[in-house]
């Protein structure tokens, strides 16, 4: 008896897989509920994380300046 190639297995293993990864997907997104969603006026827009990340980098790269500046 032969055994399949490896091509003809990974011909059935790759769609299979991208399939069962689709539909878990699809199916942890509808498990979500409605309720626990905040609303657009009250978070913060994309610019203002932008910002305060920025922020927060500027104040480690000033205070490991002035930690190598110390020593």
């Amino acid at each position: 008896m032969a055994l399949p190639s490896v091509w003809s297995v990974m011909r059935v293993a790759i769609p299979f897989i991208s399939v069962v990864g689709l539909l878990s997907v699809r199916l942890a997104g509808a498990g979500q509920d409605s309720g626990s969603v905040i609303p657009a006026e009250s978070r913060p827009c994309v610019d203002c994380h932008a910002f305060e990340f920025m922020q927060r980098a500027l104040q480690d790269l000033k205070k490991t300046a002035y930690n190598l500046d110390t020593r």
